[in-house]
């Protein structure tokens, strides 16, 4: 096992390599550079200043240069410096890592806990009201446009019936505690795993519908064990195979897809960041977000197969 890992972890390296030079280029291929915007502003400024302070920046060289000067920096440890924040890239990331890893893992969790009893209950119960209304309800979550979503819920939990505050992190008023972060992240992390909680929701169904009618499940029920001792430890833990990979692989989409989510209710973190740094064309902030998701799917591509191994004892990596 311990070989497989380190082999997959060498494999990584040039994985988020090319997807760093695949989004290097394309950023590139934006109309401008990172320091038109900041030049903009200042009519004073001459043509030869601002050939000046693009060749101290490398921006008139080829591209293959500018990337290899910055490939270079980060391995030094040197994500660059935020236009926009007057701070170094490094000393952003921590912040707002976290802010979107509360919001994540919240609504990962919540995901998890609706979708999986439900996915079997309604797989055991096939074609039951129940089954039918679940369905609906999983329909509903998928085919729901998050941005939608999310400004009904702004207007009837904080405009009309003033819950909830309509989003922010936390109010000035206020002392920063558990229970005030706890208060404003209730609607983004409903938001956020509204597609997640339905679609896995199917997913569950669907593999346990499949499991329950497999041969060792039949054995297992003539030998008289109880229902939910067959469910759980012969249907379940199969049925869970598929969602590894699925709930995995869903994680980076998760940070990444907040970008909506966090826009909307103005939270503070990961996906907020990558979209102030493209449209102020704060380039700096946007490669080292783009690292940071490049390195989380690798990273969890992996995850999924080592849990494989201690789901099903058939799988072996050598």
């Amino acid at each position: 096992m311990s070989q497989y890992i380190l082999r997959r972890f060498l494999q990584m390296i040039p994985t988020v390599l090319i997807i760093t030079v695949a989004v290097f280029w394309m950023l590139k291929l934006a109309p401008g550079d990172p320091l038109d915007l900041l030049l903009a502003g200042n009519p004073d400024i001459s043509p030869e200043h601002v050939e000046h302070i693009k060749k101290l920046y490398g921006y008139d060289r080829p591209i293959y240069e500018q990337y290899g000067r910055w490939l270079w920096q980060v391995v030094q440890g040197n994500l660059g410096y935020s236009r926009i924040y007057h701070r170094p890239v490094l000393s952003i990331i921590p912040d707002r890592l976290l802010n979107t890893l509360v919001l994540t893992g919240s609504s990962l969790l919540l995901s998890l806990l609706v979708a999986i009893p439900i996915g079997v209950y309604t797989a055991l119960r096939q074609y039951s009201l129940l089954d039918y209304l679940f369905s609906f309800l999983s329909f509903f979550g998928i085919a729901m446009p998050v941005f939608w979503f999310g400004l009904i819920l702004i207007l009837l939990l904080s405009v009309q019936l003033k819950l909830l505050p309509p989003g922010g992190h936390y109010s000035l008023e206020q002392d920063v505690g558990v229970f005030t972060v706890l208060r404003y992240s209730i609607m983004p992390v409903i938001v956020l795993s509204l597609f997640s909680m339905a679609s896995w929701m199917r997913y569950m169904r669907s593999g346990m519908l499949e499991v329950i009618h497999e041969d060792y499940v039949r054995t297992a029920r003539a030998k008289g064990l109880a229902e939910g001792r067959v469910v759980v430890r012969h249907a379940l833990k199969n049925a869970l195979i598929p969602m590894v990979t699925l709930i995995a692989l869903s994680i980076p989409g998760l940070i990444s897809g907040a970008v909506l989510t966090e826009t909307i209710f103005s939270w503070p973190g990961m996906g907020r960041l990558i979209y102030d740094s493209l449209i102020n064309n704060d380039f700096n902030i946007a490669m080292a977000v783009f690292l940071i998701f490049a390195f989380l799917v690798a990273l969890f591509n992996l995850a999924a197969d080592i849990l494989y191994a201690f789901i099903d004892p058939r799988v072996v990596y050598t």
